[in-house]
């Protein structure tokens, strides 16, 4: 649904969106984690007709490993439909952005923290720049320059907040072993 629902959104929303508008989707930093996928792949994700986007070979049953994957795979994708559907949108002086942020405080996340999990996620803070999860206010920051006149020149863009754990993941402590 979240592959797909975006999908639909961003396309409807940017058939009626008024000149000066501005859109933000939230998606995560799990579509920075997957392993790359070829420029055809990712053009595919971005450009394939919204209702004939479920029927990519990428994204057959057969094709997605787990959960995760498929996480990642819809991350990834939305991450590609706000950058193509960013041009469709300056068509009508509308701005459309991404943030994709690691993890944040929430009710949730603090379930998390405290269940079979949680050692994980204590791991990942110990081992990623900032030391900490992020915050909702955090993420909000974010969005209020994307949506205000300080962001008028950002758009087709993703925004990473995750206080450096995709970083650690590929090039510090928080690297998985290779195989």
């Amino acid at each position: 649904m979240d592959l797909y629902g975006t999908a639909v959104l961003l396309e409807e929303v940017g058939k009626v969106i008024a000149e000066g508008g501005v859109g933000v989707t939230i998606s995560s930093q799990s579509g920075h984690r997957m392993k790359q996928l070829t420029p055809e792949e990712d053009e595919q994700l971005a450009i394939t007709p919204t209702e004939e986007l479920l029927n990519l070979e990428i994204l057959q049953p057969e094709n997605i490993n787990d959960t995760l994957h498929a996480y990642q795979m819809a991350k990834r994708c939305n991450e590609k439909r706000v950058m193509s559907e960013s041009v469709k949108w300056g068509e009508r002086g509308a701005r459309l952005n991404s943030i994709s942020p690691g993890i944040i405080v929430t009710p949730l996340a603090i379930d998390e923290f405290n269940g079979p999990r949680g050692d994980l996620y204590k791991n990942m803070f110990a081992k990623c720049p900032a030391g900490r999860p992020g915050t909702a206010d955090e993420v909000a920051n974010v969005a209020e320059l994307l949506m205000s006149p300080a962001g008028a020149f950002i758009t087709g863009a993703d925004f990473l907040i995750d206080g450096g754990a995709t970083a650690s993941y590929y090039y510090g402590p928080l690297r998985p072993e290779k195989k």
